[in-house]
């Protein structure tokens, strides 16, 4: 049996997060402080009022993000306690991560850094743009690997998504082109950076089995549950929220019907893919955030939503192998074929309502909220008033390349830096295998000897 060394590339996780932690306290400490408490009687209720009804919306996607995300990616057989456990950590890494940058840019322009729930709400969305790339690479990366795709992809998020929303105006409510799109080819651009033109060989490990399958299908029901608070919770209070809701609700009950019947016809046997079932049922949410809160009827909700699971589905039969043969491209979690497509669909959607509704009719049905802190979808609103439907319908347009562009150059360079050997990349023998990050006691669960595990994990720490 292999007698590991004392000195481990493991020790960077730990060296690394503890540097994290204790700049961060430094950091809050000189400059981050708690909103001053309003003086006025009126300001205070209407505060209270305010974080009253985000808070019950913003623990909705705390659980999908935990919770239904983590399931949801748990369908390598071997890699569950990895999937979910790393999702945790990126999700929290990422979150202080987004509060410090947004600390110094707020530091920069006004002072004192005053935290909030929004603050937390934005930097929520800055992780959830992480934890969607990651699944292009899901099972052959370190967790080294995967704090690095944090550390650079939350401030290209920023980045990007300011240029969108508040440069260009864009209409982007539930983040369909700045979140699911931006992450999407982020990911795509993080596998081609790290894997180049060498083709992934198919992993024994990386085929389903019957638990995993389950086990990712009940992140996709939490996901499919929470989804509308996702979508609605920067919307404002009343009419806007509540077309969010309903239109939500639509599009994703009509996505997962859908998927049935497409998942179904495709099989020469009429049987059921639970990968299908994963991630088509999903595909409504994707596409119906940017239009949530148009005025659009019902039945473009229900039509949305049954396109993009076609468009899902679809991508998984046939646009995934292409990717993979013709390009070299390596997408482990489908992230193109729920995210991507659905979310291009979504954005194509946005210009045709744009130029279908009229001023005077759709004024008003834009949410004061916006994936930045401040009012920048009320702006937009006033901006689509004053340049027309026609410039208003090209932003989005231009919004769509500027998220993809920036988001695909982003991804390609991160996903160059994951190349250094210092980051402890697995061995491909050991990838999609929980042994070499977690000590588990029934060595039943090893397809391997232990020897051969210790073995491949030491060969990891002779690439330092």
């Amino acid at each position: 049996m292999a007698v590991l060394p004392s000195t481990s590339p493991r020790r960077l996780l730990p060296l690394s997060l503890g540097i994290f932690q204790g700049a961060l306290l430094l950091f809050f400490t000189f400059f981050v402080t708690y909103d001053e408490p309003s003086v006025e009687a009126e300001d205070a209720n209407l505060l209270a009022n305010r974080h009253d009804s985000i808070y019950p919306l913003f623990q909705d996607i705390q659980v999908m993000l935990v919770v239904g995300l983590g399931l949801l990616l748990s369908f390598l057989p071997r890699y569950g306690l990895s999937a979910l456990t790393h999702n945790f950590l990126l999700l929290n890494f990422s979150l202080q991560w987004a509060l410090v940058l947004q600390g110094l840019i707020h530091h920069f322009q006004h002072g004192q850094v005053h935290l909030d729930l929004h603050s937390f709400l934005i930097a929520e969305f800055a992780a959830v743009t992480v934890l969607i790339s990651v699944g292009a690479i899901l099972g052959r990366t370190s967790p080294c690997q995967l704090l690095v795709v944090a550390a650079c992809e939350v401030p290209v998020y920023l980045a990007s998504e300011w240029a969108i929303i508040t440069h260009l105006g864009v209409l982007d409510v539930g983040g369909t082109i700045t979140i699911h799109i931006f992450s999407c080819y982020f990911g795509l651009g993080l596998s081609k950076g790290l894997f180049g033109g060498t083709r992934q060989p198919i992993h024994p490990k990386e085929t389903p089995t019957r638990r995993s399958d389950l086990l990712s299908l009940v992140g996709t029901l939490i996901l499919w549950v929470f989804w509308p608070s996702f979508v609605a919770v920067l919307c404002q209070p009343g009419d806007a929220q509540h077309r969010a809701i309903l239109n939500t609700l639509l599009a994703m009950s009509a996505s997962s019907v859908t998927t049935m019947v497409v998942s179904s016809l495709l099989d020469k046997d009429g049987k059921l893919s639970p990968g299908h079932l994963q991630n088509g049922s999903l595909a409504g949410g994707v596409a119906i955030g940017v239009v949530a809160d148009m005025a659009m009827p019902p039945v473009a909700a229900l039509a949305l939503g049954s396109l993009s699971a076609v468009v899902c589905i679809l991508g998984f039969r046939f646009f995934t192998p292409f990717l993979a043969k013709k390009l070299v491209l390596q997408d482990q979690g489908g992230i193109h074929n729920l995210h991507g497509l659905p979310g291009i669909i979504g954005a194509a959607a946005s210009v045709v309502v744009i130029l279908v509704t009229s001023k005077d009719t759709a004024g008003f049905h834009f949410s004061e909220g916006s994936l930045v802190k401040g009012n920048a979808s009320e702006v937009a609103g006033r901006l689509w008033g004053d340049r027309g439907a026609g410039r208003q319908a090209l932003c989005q347009g231009a919004g769509l390349a500027v998220a993809i562009g920036v988001s695909l150059l982003g991804g390609l360079l991160t996903g160059t830096a994951l190349r250094l050997p210092c980051l402890a990349r697995p061995p491909e023998q050991l990838c999609f295998d929980d042994l070499l990050y977690f000590k588990i006691q029934d060595g039943a669960e090893s397809p391997e000897p232990a020897s051969t595990t210790e073995e491949g994990a030491l060969a990891v720490m002779e690439q330092v």
